[in-house]
Formats: C-alpha cells, sequence, structure tokens
C-alpha cells in the first residue's frame, strides 16, 4: 500500500535502480541528524547511514555512549560529531539548534529517534498524569521544536527529509499504552500537516510505524521477552529506506489490517482489543516494582 503511494521516482528507484548497488545512496553526501544516537535504533542507523557516505550528527544525552558510536564511525572510514541534548529542554533544543545550523548551514535530513514509552493500565494512571507529561515532552514537543528550528533552512534551501519513528500501534490503538501512543499519534498526524506546507519547497516527511524492536525500551515489560521482535538493525534498515525513497509512511500489513477494521467495525475491534489485553496485565514495572531477575 505504501508503496503505491510513493512517487514514480522513488518506486523507480526502490525498485530498479536500487538494485544496481554501484549506484550511491540518495543520502551520500548529506547532512543527516539523528536523535537518540547512543545506542538502539539510532545506533544503528547513524552507522548505517554513515557507510553509505552521509555525514551523521549525533544527537543523545549520554556523552560516554555518542562519544563511543562517533569514535566507531570515524574509525570505520565515517563522517560524525556528537552534539549532548536533552530533548525535553527547550532551551538545550534551541542550543542544538544555533549550534548545527552555524557549523553546518543546513541540517538535509531529521530523524527522530528519541523517545519513551509507557506501557500501564488506565486503572494504574489515575494519578500518574506526569506520565502523559513526560512521554508528550520526548515524544511530541521535542521532535516539533527540532522540526521546527531546522525547517527554515531545509525550506530555503529546498531540499530536506524528515523521518518519525513512530509506531504501529498508531493505527492498532493498543490498550495500556494510552500516553505512549496518543504522543506518536500527534507527532504522527502533526508531520502528515507539516508536509502539506513544506511540499512545494521540496521538504519531505515520512513518518515509520515500527512493530516491536529489541532495544532496551522494551526490557521492562515482561511480555516482550519472547515476542517477536526486530532487531535494531533490521529497524535502521526500514529507516535507511525511508531516507532514501522518502515514502509518506511506512507501515506493517497488520497495522495496516487493524487501521481498516477500526475503521469499518469500530465496536467489534473494541471488544477484540478489550479481551486480548486482559491475557497481557500490568508489568511489575509499571505497578511500581521492578521485573523479575
Amino acid at each position: 500500500m505504501t508503496d503505491l503511494l510513493q512517487t514514480p521516482r522513488a518506486w523507480l528507484r526502490r525498485h530498479v535502480v536500487g538494485r544496481v548497488r554501484s549506484l550511491p545512496s540518495p543520502v551520500a553526501g548529506k547532512v543527516v541528524m539523528i536523535t537518540g544516537a547512543s545506542s538502539g535504533i539510532g545506533e544503528a542507523t547513524a552507522r548505517a547511514v554513515a557507510e553509505r557516505g552521509g555525514t551523521v550528527l549525533l544527537v543523545a544525552r549520554r556523552a560516554d555512549e555518542l562519544a563511543r558510536v562517533s569514535d566507531a564511525i570515524t574509525a570505520a572510514g565515517g563522517t560524525a560529531y556528537a552534539y549532548v541534548c536533552d530533548l525535553t529542554d527547550p532551551d538545550a533544543v534551541d542550543a542544538l539548534v544555533a549550534e548545527v545550523l552555524a557549523s553546518h548551514r543546513a541540517v538535509d535530513m531529521l530523524v527522530n529517534n528519541d523517545g519513551r514509552s509507557i506501557r500501564r493500565s488506565l486503572e494504574l494512571s489515575y494519578d500518574r498524569m506526569h506520565d502523559f507529561e513526560r512521554t508528550m515532552a520526548i515524544n511530541y514537543f521535542g521532535p516539533v521544536r527540532l522540526i521546527l528550528g531546522l525547517l527554515p533552512a531545509m525550506r530555503g534551501q529546498r531540499f530536506g527529509h524528515v523521518v518519525n519513528i513512530v509506531t504501529w500501534g498508531v493505527q492498532i490503538k493498543a490498550p495500556r499504552f494510552t500516553a505512549y501512543i496518543a504522543s506518536k499519534t500527534a507527532l504522527d498526524t502533526f508531520s502528515r500537516i507539516a508536509g502539506r506546507e513544506a511540499y512545494a519547497d521540496n521538504v519531505t516527511f515520512t513518518n515509520l510505524r515500527l512493530s516491536l524492536v529489541r532495544t532496551d525500551m522494551i526490557t521492562a515489560t515482561e511480555a516482550y521477552d519472547r515476542a517477536p521482535a526486530k532487531s535494531p538493525e533490521q529497524a535502521a534498515a526500514l529507516v535507511l529506506r525511508a531516507l532514501e525513497d522518502r515514502p509518506l509512511t511506512i507501515s506493517t500489513a497488520v497495522g495496516s489490517l487493524a487501521e481498516v477494521l477500526n475503521l469499518v467495525a469500530p465496536r467489534l475491534m473494541d471488544a477484540v482489543a478489550s479481551a486480548s489485553s486482559g491475557r497481557f496485565p500490568d508489568s511489575p514495572a509499571a505497578r511500581g516494582g521492578s521485573k523479575p531477575g
């Protein structure tokens, strides 16, 4: 479905030109900022982009881990710059934007990967308004502030692309994820509308609706220990596809099917989701404890 929504040029590049490996990647020579780049999907994406000739701007809070990733990319022949930043701090984001634009003139591509997931039922959330505030801070307000800071330069040079790592939950509407999915849905919707306004300036957006990925984000939930999940490298391959092909969205078949069923049979899907959520109760971490072992 998403392939059909791509431009003919993107479809041709992916299915025909993309098979000729000797051709340079569209990220070659581009300045690519990646948030949450100190581990997991962000680190794997940074390495993949650098291998294809992109200049990588690594953003995260942990200076030591950023230095490790930057040194590894440089040792492999790539180009990387590390920027320590807490994306929940508005002043820090503004300072990051000013420093980056002063050094690089513009960011050609932005990957909003940094984020926080909370799996907790409404029953345990009545007195936890801060769960909703902190997920919005990192999953929505931080990325939007970063986009708004970098967008003028992208539009001025008449090229730019933003990839948002969201979740298939924006389509599935899975119970126990009210805080997380709501914040990611806000970013998904913001980017679809912003993309329409910036389209004439050749600035585009991709929402990558990922399924489960085996990173530190999911370790607190016991139910995920044996669940099928992508590796960070598999997820990074999808991010790279989003950067190179610039589709509107990249979704899973399950997510797309759930989205259709939520439209045509909403109450039936409510019943199914309610019944299935009972099989996966709140984790000890969600209840205020810690994961066994």
